[in-house]
């Protein structure tokens, strides 16, 4: 094993829902840190961390995180007597909030920094284990705003976080570089002349835009802008007028001598944030939405939810979700599809109505687009090429955002999600972060 001042240096992107480690080797190629999932490889982890804890036993609660996480979760009945189980998802989303310290899971206080902690210390055992050497040193992306982040002050106490993460889980090196910037020099490694390019990094919370000059040999950034919404925010919408409605969202029920709405509106937004959908699994939420089903005009929905709650179908609803846009990417109409045992919901959607929740989300996405160029003083003529990163850049109703503006010859894609790691991994070799 190398020494820890002379050991490589590897590029992390930890992101809100993926999370990828490259290296750029000496002889120029890159090697991807690979995990294992679903009997194959991917070079892509999930950015979750899943708690068990046997009830009565004194032990501490055994934590998995990545593809590890994810199958244990769904190898595991955590409705089972025996059994508690936790899939914690989204972290970095929280890493600006001043007021969430952390949360108490099985009768223990966690920080935030030792829940992030345990997914980017995974990360580094496992590219150790895969690169061979001990695995200290990384240049690390960052969006330009953090979720939920308002200014200045805000990102840094978000970056600081997640320094403190990072030391915490055996990194003993920390530089950070921002996430387009370093998709930035993924897409400059191709290039023959000078550009001006327009790079969007579109993540699981975070859509960040960078103005950069580029050649074979320099990367002079003319200005970044970003904002907290991305791909998260598109699922919510299709939970919120999807999914939410065939559960009961909009139903009604007998209260006295009135007909009022059958639940409360943050019982839904806990399905619409769906990694805190297992939240609801606790003795006074689960009566509350058995006295509702009795009551409902409805009664077949709210027991729909009560199944999904009780079942702690959170992961599965999002995967359900996440099929939904990648076929509404492909064609003018789907179905989304969540059957299990507990429960089976069947719901026609088209690409048009899609396009019409995310409507907001999308002007707000050009806003910032606007803000640089502004900001820049760069006009739409003087971009040469528009690089778009990130799995929400494949949503259709996003290119054209950019395909608009600029021409659809203009525009161009990368790696969807390895292509920050990519650009991160080039920059710790080249010494530019």
């Amino acid at each position: 094993m190398a020494s820890l001042d002379t050991s490589p240096v590897v590029g992390i992107d930890f992101g809100t829902t993926n999370s990828s480690v490259a290296l750029a080797l000496p002889d120029g190629s890159l090697q991807f840190v690979e995990f294992p999932f679903a009997g194959a490889l991917t070079r892509s982890s999930r950015s979750v961390l899943y708690m068990q804890k046997k009830i009565g036993v004194g032990k501490p609660a055994s934590v998995w995180s990545g593809p590890e996480a994810i199958e244990r979760y769904l190898a595991t009945d955590n409705f089972e007597d025996e059994v508690q189980g936790r899939l914690i998802q989204s972290l970095k989303s929280y890493l600006a909030a001043r007021s969430f310290n952390g949360t108490e899971i099985f009768g223990r206080h966690y920080r935030v920094e030792d829940l992030v902690a345990k997914m980017v210390g995974d990360l580094r055992r496992r590219a150790s284990v895969e690169l061979g050497f001990e695995v200290t040193r990384a240049v690390v992306g960052r969006p330009v705003a953090f979720v939920s982040a308002d200014n200045d002050s805000d990102n840094a106490f978000a970056e600081e976080r997640l320094r403190a993460s990072l030391l915490q889980a055996g990194f003993t090196d920390v530089r950070f570089a921002m996430e387009p910037i370093a998709a930035a020099h993924t897409y400059a490694e191709g290039i023959q002349r000078e550009e001006t390019v327009l790079i969007g990094d579109f993540g699981g919370g975070t859509t960040d835009f960078s103005l950069l000059r580029v050649s074979p040999t320099e990367r002079t950034v003319l200005g970044t802008t970003g904002v907290g919404l991305a791909g998260d925010a598109f699922d919510a919408k299709i939970v919120h007028y999807l999914v939410s409605p065939a559960l009961g969202s909009d139903s009604m029920a007998r209260s006295l001598n009135k007909v009022l709405p059958a639940l409360p509106a943050w019982v839904y937004a806990n399905l619409e944030r769906w990694h805190t959908l297992s939240f609801l699994r606790t003795r006074q939420v689960m009566e509350m939405l058995r006295t509702t089903q009795k009551r409902a005009l409805e009664p077949e929905k709210i027991a729909a939810l009560i199944a999904v709650v009780e079942h702690d179908l959170g992961y599965r609803l999002h995967q359900a979700v996440q099929r939904v846009k990648i076929d509404l990417s492909s064609q003018d109409a789907t179905e989304f599809v969540l059957e299990t045992d507990a429960v089976s919901l069947r719901e026609a959607v088209t690409r048009a109505e899609f396009e019409g929740w995310i409507a907001p989300e999308l002007e707000r996405m050009e806003r910032s687009l606007d803000d640089v160029l502004q900001k820049t003083g760069v006009a739409v003529a003087q971009v040469d090429r528009v690089f778009l990163t990130g799995g929400t850049s494949l949503v259709p109703a996003v290119r054209r955002v950019f395909a608009s503006r600029f021409g659809e010859e203009r525009v161009v894609s990368g790696e969807a999600f390895t292509s920050v790691a990519h650009g991160l991994a080039l920059m710790a070799a080249n010494k530019d972060a």
